[in-house]
């Protein structure tokens, strides 16, 4: 057994998502895995053996299932090194190899190993900073950790820092009056990293646990905004010397290659330490997340499936390559 099939077959039974986590998981990643497998038993068809044939068809599967050219390439080399080891490879076990190496690509990154939305204890109040561009999801992600947040029993305080678009404040007001957590505001226009400090300072006067600030998400003048999110950081650390604790770039997995190059340009303006993929539900470009991660080197830890509050879930790697492959 390799090495990957046994963290594969051992840690992933001790993964804990709830059988409804679970089945929303299957019915988000339906169109991904539908499409993925009716091009992969087309590849196959006739075949036995996993050949020179069979891989260069995987090959063309993975990247128009956005995996990414480079990820893509890691994949196959895996498997082709496989092959080599077993000489009698059928095209039967290519499912299992798959999983295995998927599973084990997203290892190196550190992604996916939780089951739960936590924070580290020692750390209060945690702050998060979410970026990304409008119209990904930022705002509904953020309103969705809070509510997960506020259910495991955390103190969440909420700060508009995307001051840039009116819509941006209100819908996140919205969010917080349906969590039912604080919302540090101020008026449109106003300077972003005032509102992080007005944030910082009331989650502290209120003994918060998790603080989220959100963002402005405008790509057109890279310069603006990294200039903006180092200020913003900054005039946090006057508050919390360590704060942000976690910059979370929220991605549409929707949107495919594009993703890749939001990741790209966000990555450039500013530190990311982890990923949110949202709006896996209504695509067959799942394969996105795996491709991100590994070509970023960045770990995925939430993704959206659904459009339900409950539909945010903590990116489980076990469990989404289990699901992927049903």
């Amino acid at each position: 057994m390799s090495f990957f099939k046994k963290i594969f077959s051992s840690e992933k039974k001790e993964t804990n998502l709830s059988e409804q986590a679970k089945q929303t998981l299957d019915k988000g990643l339906e169109k991904s895995k539908t499409t993925f497998f009716s091009k992969l038993t087309k590849a196959v068809a006739g075949k036995t053996k996993v050949d020179d044939e069979v891989l260069d068809n995987l090959e063309e599967i993975l990247v128009s299932s956005d995996v990414g050219v480079d990820t893509t390439l890691k994949i196959i080399t895996r498997i082709e090194k496989r092959v080599a080891e077993d000489k009698y490879l059928g095209t039967d076990e290519l499912n299992q190899i798959l999983r295995e190496e998927i599973a084990g690509l997203l290892s190196e990154t550190n992604s996916g190993d939780a089951t739960e939305f936590i924070i580290p204890i020692n750390t209060k109040p945690y702050v998060l900073m979410v970026v990304g561009v409008n119209g990904v999801g930022k705002t509904t992600t953020i309103g969705k950790l809070a509510y997960q947040f506020k259910k495991q029993g955390f103190n969440v305080v909420l700060g508009a820092a995307d001051t840039f678009r009116a819509a941006a404040i209100d819908q996140l007001q919205v969010w917080a009056d349906r969590v039912g957590v604080p919302l540090v505001k101020q008026s449109m226009g106003s300077d972003p990293a005032s509102v992080a400090f007005d944030t910082l300072q009331s989650a502290v006067a209120q003994n918060a646990d998790i603080v989220i600030i959100d963002t402005a998400g405008r790509l057109h003048n890279k310069i603006n905004l990294m200039n903006e999110l180092t200020k913003v950081k900054r005039v946090m650390q006057k508050v919390i010397g360590e704060a942000p604790h976690d910059v979370l770039l929220v991605l549409d997995g929707s949107t495919g290659q594009n993703a890749f190059e939001q990741a790209r340009q966000f990555t450039a303006a500013t530190e990311v330490t982890s990923l949110a993929v949202t709006k896996l539900d209504g695509t067959a470009k799942g394969g996105v997340v795996i491709g991100i991660s590994d070509q970023f080197q960045i770990p995925v830890k939430y993704i959206g499936v659904g459009e339900g509050i409950e539909d945010l879930q903590v990116f489980n790697k076990y469990e989404f390559v289990d699901s992927f492959f049903k």
